[in-house]
């Protein structure tokens, strides 16, 4: 008898972030998984559930569907669980129905705690009420790291019994073309220094936009992705306003690459996050990182990067010109980088989510064969 089981699509009807790149990763490397007729994979019934109007994704042996009758939390909550039809949930960007039982929950990091002042009071009673309560209802919790295991621990969010470990990829960034548009040629040098651009108080952005003046004297620029409007970092400040600060807005996957490919590094400096997959695809595109030495950053970048203080502006200016001055240093980065990077896998990471599913139903003798270990994750054959 096949066993049911439905991913949570909410996620194609948001903006995409990193939770949301795990999310379609995760179901992409499924799809594989079951087309490739793994062990884990035999009798299971995949199906993919989203709101209207929502996106799409690539795949071939996982049916998409849309249902209707509402949209956001309100979906989530009411219309999905009654969809399931007593089989199991896959819910993998921190929320998910609280009716459903036999339900596998990512909650990636435990930041409504860490960084309050990130997000508004309205999202930070949500989340602090709906994830303790997921963490009592659903059959497991899955989170990205070590790091973000021990916090949800500690916020009493979840209990270590029903915790797994399902990190971060970097196949993705194999399939980017690397392609320059006009602004990211003109922004790209091997004087660059690259930031994936967040209002967000805890990415810490000002650490490195304060000090562009220091940098603009020794020859170097930054360009910040994600953010066109420098007015979100206070408006007509001479910060914002330098010559050396190049506001590039959203930009394409294959944009990026050939950005973070020609420039000098990544920068960085978040108080706390849940993995840091920036981190991860830099190193994987071949672009050295200089990233906190907080939080999950060390577990992810261990030896592949240079680390800096987040309150320490002086440490990562040293770092800045030690990549500068040092052709070795920073070709010996690249390859730490990317070998660092090639450890991470979506493949391996859906496959302990089969483990987790069969394991929910009730089929123990067929997840014998998955291990983890650290800091990698691989199945025994």
């Amino acid at each position: 008898m096949p066993r049911r089981w439905t991913i949570n699509g909410r996620f194609l009807s948001q903006a995409t972030t990193g939770v949301q790149r795990y999310a379609c990763e995760i179901a992409r490397s499924l799809d594989s998984l079951i087309e490739e007729r793994v062990p884990l994979a035999s009798d299971l019934q995949l199906r993919l559930l989203c709101p209207p109007g929502s996106g799409d994704i690539p795949l071939t042996s996982i049916e998409r569907r849309e249902i209707g009758g509402a949209r956001g939390h309100v979906w989530e909550q009411a219309r999905l669980p009654v969809a399931l039809d007593g089989g199991g949930l896959l819910s993998l960007c921190n929320t998910g129905p609280l009716l459903a039982h036999k339900h596998i929950v990512c909650i990636h990091d435990a930041n409504v705690w860490n960084a309050p002042q990130s997000y508004s009071l309205a999202f930070r009673s949500l989340y602090r009420t709906l994830l303790p309560c997921l963490g009592k209802t659903a059959w497991g919790i899955s989170t990205v790291s070590d790091f973000s295991l021990g916090e949800l621990i500690r916020q009493g969010v979840i209990q270590a019994h029903q915790a797994l470990v399902a990190p971060n990829g970097h196949e993705h960034v194999l399939r980017w073309k690397p392609e320059h548009s006009a602004p990211t040629r003109l922004a790209a040098s091997r004087d660059t220094i690259v930031m994936i651009g967040s209002a967000a108080p805890h990415k810490n952005i000002d650490l490195v936009l304060n000090m562009a003046d220091r940098l603009g004297a020794v020859g170097l620029r930054i360009a910040i992705v994600g953010m066109s409007e420098s007015r979100v970092y206070r408006s007509g400040s001479a910060r914002t306003q330098a010559r050396n600060i190049h506001w590039l807005g959203r930009v394409s996957d294959g944009e990026l690459a050939a950005l973070l490919e020609d420039s000098l590094c990544l920068a960085f400096p978040s108080l706390t996050e849940g993995f840091g997959l920036p981190a991860l695809e830099a190193m994987a595109v071949g672009c050295p990182v200089v990233v906190s030495d907080r939080a999950s950053l060390p577990e992810v970048c261990a030896s592949a990067a240079l680390y800096a203080s987040p309150d320490n502006p002086e440490a990562w200016f040293d770092s800045f010109m030690r990549l500068h001055r040092s052709q070795a240093l920073r070709t010996e980065m690249v390859a730490k980088g990317r070998a660092r990077a090639s450890a991470y896998r979506w493949r391996a990471t859906a496959l302990l989510y089969l483990k987790a599913m069969a394991a929910a139903d009730g089929l123990d003798a067929q997840t014998k064969g998955v291990r983890v270990r650290a800091n990698s994750y691989d199945v025994v054959k």
